[in-house]
């Protein structure tokens, strides 16, 4: 494995999460207001703290503005991360109204130390994970098949400890019967957007990122899509948590995440309602 440590990442990544949960700010988004200040307008507007995976950080900003527009007394911040970030920095008692993870994994962990609120657990999001390469690629990668050849020197993937695409990856290469040579390859990102950034970049030959990462952008190319049976389902689930200082405020914007307008955001980027 090439020498980015996945020990230092995840530490570093877990530390700086958990510092901007308790501070109430997100470590790549804060608030989608049109002020970049985070005091509340005249003391009187509620805060809503949402902690949310890295690859919802541009639809989840647009959703935002448009319960702000609806709501003018309400201000929602982000802290978007890995949900295994996430997952612990909320564990640790940093601020969160809201979890949105890019797997179950997490939320269960967070549903069995009793951190969830009773009935607001549900199932919102699915997605799927592509191989992609920088766009000016002179390397002919096709398929999955060539990243076992030597036109894939580095092979960047989510750190799979606590970047679900990551864990996604593993199984996609356990499948393939070929994960101890994708190790050998592997530069692992603290989570998926470092991913991106880095085949945007030309840090490394190929990643595997989630379909609507790739769609964002004009710098990077799919050329293939894991076969559905190759991993677990991806499926983001979101819940209210129980200690929000924003119960009910909390529950609204959950529902907020269900509706027509918030439907047709998501599909704007690529996803699938799970329901």
């Amino acid at each position: 494995m090439f020498t980015i440590s996945k020990k230092l990442t995840t530490a570093l990544a877990l530390m700086v999460s958990a510092a901007f949960l308790v501070t109430g700010c997100g470590g790549q988004s804060a608030s989608t207001s049109s002020s970049s200040s985070s005091s509340s307008s005249g003391g009187s507007q509620k805060v809503l703290h949402v902690s949310a995976a890295a690859s919802l950080t541009n639809v989840m900003q647009d959703i935002a503005k448009e319960y702000e527009q609806q709501h003018p007394d309400v201000k929602v911040e982000f802290n978007f991360g890995s949900s295994g970030a996430l997952q612990q920095a909320i564990e640790n008692g940093g601020q969160s109204d809201l979890f949105v993870s890019a797997a179950q994994k997490q939320m269960n962990a967070l549903e069995k130390a009793g951190l969830l609120a009773d009935g607001t657990r549900q199932d919102l999001l699915i997605n799927d994970v592509v191989l992609i390469v920088p766009k000016d690629s002179k390397k002919d990668i096709k398929s999955f098949e060539d990243l076992n050849t030597d036109k894939v020197q580095k092979l960047a993937l989510g750190e799979p400890k606590g970047v679900p695409v990551g864990q996604y990856s593993e199984q996609i290469f356990t499948y393939m019967k070929n994960l101890d040579a994708m190790k050998a390859k592997a530069v692992y990102g603290t989570d998926v957007r470092q991913v991106l950034s880095w085949i945007e970049q030309g840090e490394a030959d190929a990643g595997l990122v989630y379909a609507t990462d790739a769609a964002i952008t004009d710098g990077v190319k799919v050329v293939a899509k894991a076969p559905a049976d190759s991993h677990k389902p991806i499926i983001y689930p979101v819940s209210v948590l129980k200690d929000s200082k924003q119960l009910d405020l909390a529950k609204d914007f959950e529902q907020f995440l269900l509706n027509d307008t918030s439907k047709a955001l998501f599909e704007k980027y690529g996803f699938t309602m799970a329901k």
